[in-house]
């Protein structure tokens, strides 16, 4: 039989990852083990890695989100509006709903220097921005209506959009103000969009 708090599928999942990152925030990723976060979310470790394979992806459980928002923004599209704007329209929705992936909320101070301060989060970081660029440049390649190289086109958008998250992140991290930080993160993003926009031209996405 099940311990206590064993069923509910996303319920569980959600219940398990809001107690794990209590804990990490509160102790640190690396001072917390999976056993730890099992006895106090009520649960087996068996059920915690039924949830979540890798420790790391108990903090770090936002890769779902990000994937769903790419896969929206390329397949969702109106006729018309190219890759890049669609991505464009989405990022700055991101900043503007003060999204936890769009780095432009101070209070994701802790979260960003938890991160920061353990190895193992920053590696399954990495990883985790390769799984997504593989991901969008699978549905780029897929969709007849992009005209480019869909690889390079993930790679140059991964890499930027990872590098002004992580220079949020910095900043957020070393005390930077709230006020402001979403205009200046959207201005951060627009010099993105407008560098790519140069890149993709010369690739072959136009629309």
């Amino acid at each position: 039989m099940p311990r206590t708090g064993e069923r509910g599928g996303p319920q569980t999942r959600r219940r398990i990852a809001g107690i794990a990152s209590g804990l990490f925030l509160e102790r640190g990723f690396d001072a917390v083990t999976v056993a730890e976060v099992a006895k106090a979310a009520g649960v087996s470790s068996v059920t915690v890695f039924n949830h979540f394979p890798r420790k790391e992806d108990l903090f770090l459980d936002r890769s779902g989100d990000a994937a769903e928002l790419l896969r929206a923004a390329v397949r969702d599209r109106p006729d018309g509006v190219g890759v890049l704007e669609a991505l464009r329209t989405m990022t700055l929705g991101l900043v503007d709903e003060g999204h936890a992936l769009a780095g432009a909320d101070v209070r994701s101070a802790s979260f960003f220097r938890t991160v920061a301060e353990s190895p193992a989060l920053v590696a399954r970081s990495r990883e985790i921005a390769g799984e997504v660029q593989e991901l969008l440049a699978s549905e780029l390649a897929g969709d007849p209506r992009f005209h480019g190289d869909a690889v390079l086109f993930a790679a140059f958008f991964v890499a930027g959009y990872s590098t002004v998250l992580v220079d949020a992140a910095r900043r957020i991290i070393d005390g930077e103000a709230a006020e402001g930080l979403a205009d200046r993160q959207r201005t951060r993003f627009e010099a993105l969009f407008e560098a790519l926009r140069v890149g993709v031209a010369t690739s072959g996405e136009t629309a």
